[in-house]
């Protein structure tokens, strides 16, 4: 509309804005466990941040991610799957704001990041997902070829090595020296509705949801299942 206005004069715009900090609540992350049959220590985690902003319902960003960490951990039971290690599932709070809830856990977990052996974050939509991006050694990204055969079937197969954590809310495991991993995701239009009052449950296209899950289902239980983790 500006740009309209402006090829036939000069525009002047008066703005409000109403943008302010609240008041500090407490609030948590909400965290469930499948315990693992061989190592239940050794955690895997699955998440998606569960605040969002208050001009839409937060359907892309992030109950999608939440959605797709939840269902991760449906379809392992649905198939009778009993992974070796944990499967953690991670609501995040406060990922909007300055990240307290990853903050709160990694220090409430502190004796227990040497068992963390992966971390799955997704949070950047639901739209169809091109594969994975991994923080992991690079002479390492070969032990995801099986993922990588798993997923051709709908053109999810790219694994792609990155030098910085893919999820905000994984930072303290990476710094830990976790292995980091999200799906990398169609983002083109991501931001036409990111914190905005469109980002409503209408823009989430059931079957890319769909594809989402299993992408994060099958990365899951290859990290739940592999005879040795990937190395710190």
């Amino acid at each position: 509309m500006i740009d309209h206005l402006a090829k036939q004069g000069r525009v002047r715009m008066h703005l409000t804005m109403t943008a302010h900090f609240g008041e500090v609540v407490m609030a948590h992350n909400v965290i469930a466990d499948l315990k693992g049959s061989e190592h239940p220590e050794q955690v895997v985690v699955v998440s998606g941040h569960l605040d969002s902003w208050d001009l839409g319902t937060g359907a892309i960003d992030d109950g999608a991610g939440v959605a797709v960490a939840m269902e991760s951990v449906q379809l392992l039971q649905q198939l009778g799957l009993h992974p070796r290690r944990t499967v953690r599932v991670i609501a995040w709070m406060d990922e909007e704001s300055f990240g307290s809830g990853h903050s709160a856990y990694a220090k409430d977990y502190k004796a227990d990041l040497a068992n963390h052996v992966g971390a799955i974050e997704s949070d950047l939509g639901a739209s169809h997902p091109f594969g994975v991006y991994a923080k992991v050694k690079s002479a390492e990204l070969k032990l995801l070829d099986p993922v990588q055969d798993v997923l051709e079937s709908f053109g999810a197969n790219i694994m792609r090595l990155v030098d910085v954590n893919p999820g905000s809310d994984l930072g303290p495991l990476a710094d830990a020296g976790v292995p980091t991993f999200a799906p990398i995701q169609d983002g083109r239009t991501y931001f036409d509705y990111h914190h905005s009052a469109a980002d409503t449950l209408d823009k989430v296209i059931p079957q890319q949801l769909r594809e989402n899950a299993a992408v994060v289902s099958v990365l899951t239980y290859f990290l739940a299942e592999m005879p040795k983790p990937f190395s710190k």
